[in-house]
């Protein structure tokens, strides 16, 4: 005999919705979840963003903490920045689990 409350529990719950990486805009596994500071934690940041590991990674490859800072603090303001629009467009053709390494920017060793 089923009990009345096991009953009662599945006609309530709702599985929670799956987060979605604002930068490239596919579902983000719970394998593959990274928060982003939008201003580093090292700035005195405090919000956060979820985003692929592959994405977060991408962020960091390519700008420096003051640069973070100053000049890409939001989703919109990153998106502007052509390196990560040619990232984005390379990395929504990809399913939502692939993760492949990060390779440093060019213009960060100089």
């Amino acid at each position: 005999m089923v009990r009345k409350r096991n009953q009662d529990i599945t006609s309530w719950y709702h599985a929670p919705e799956p987060d979605i990486c604002p930068l490239c805009g596919r579902i983000v596994p719970a394998d593959q979840r990274d928060e982003h500071h939008l201003v580093p934690k090292s700035r005195g940041g405090r919000e956060t963003q979820v985003l692929h590991r592959i994405c977060h990674r991408q962020i960091h490859a390519q700008f420096s903490e003051a640069e973070l800072e100053q000049s890409y603090a939001t989703i919109e303001a990153l998106l502007t920045h052509p390196a990560i629009q040619t990232f984005v467009a390379w990395v929504k053709k990809k399913p939502p689990g692939f993760y492949d390494g990060t390779q440093p920017s060019k213009r960060r060793r100089e």
